[in-house]
């Protein structure tokens, strides 16, 4: 199987970024040779970082915050301007998404300090900016 059929078949399945794509290809090829395969993928339209992250954001939306769909396109290599686009809409629904999320988990206000903390962590934990948790915990209208 060629270089070629391998990334077709990679990018057949799901999106990827360009630098994911290039590490499950390195075994299989020189750097140089893999560089030049997605640099023509790219021309081909058949790879695309920006592409991938807006994908990814789908998937997410509704479960995880804006922060941790920032650290996950960076953890896969996707450019900071291609992550700055994709999170100016994920931020607009973050309100909306953590409502929802600690409606299901929790459903009421907590009793005391020690149960705020508690969702206020789980709601950091999906990826929620801070002042979006403090605003769905401490039951702040819009």
């Amino acid at each position: 199987m060629t270089l070629r059929e391998r990334a077709l078949n990679l990018l057949a399945r799901r999106e990827h970024s360009r630098v994911e794509l290039a590490r499950k290809l390195s075994p299989h090829g020189e750097a140089d040779e893999i560089a030049a395969l997605l640099d023509r993928l790219e021309q081909e339209n058949m790879l695309s970082n920006a592409r991938y992250a807006e994908g990814l954001a789908h998937t997410r939306a509704g479960r995880h915050g804006s922060l941790r769909l920032k650290s996950d396109l960076r953890e896969k290599g996707v450019p900071e301007s291609v992550i700055a686009d994709v999170l100016a809409d994920a931020r607009e629904s973050d309100l909306a998404a953590a409502r929802a999320v600690w409606n299901k988990k929790f459903g009421q206000p907590p009793v005391d300090a020690a149960e705020r903390g508690k969702q206020m962590r789980f709601l950091a934990g999906r990826g929620f900016p801070l002042d979006v948790v403090r605003r769905v915990v401490g039951g702040g209208e819009d």
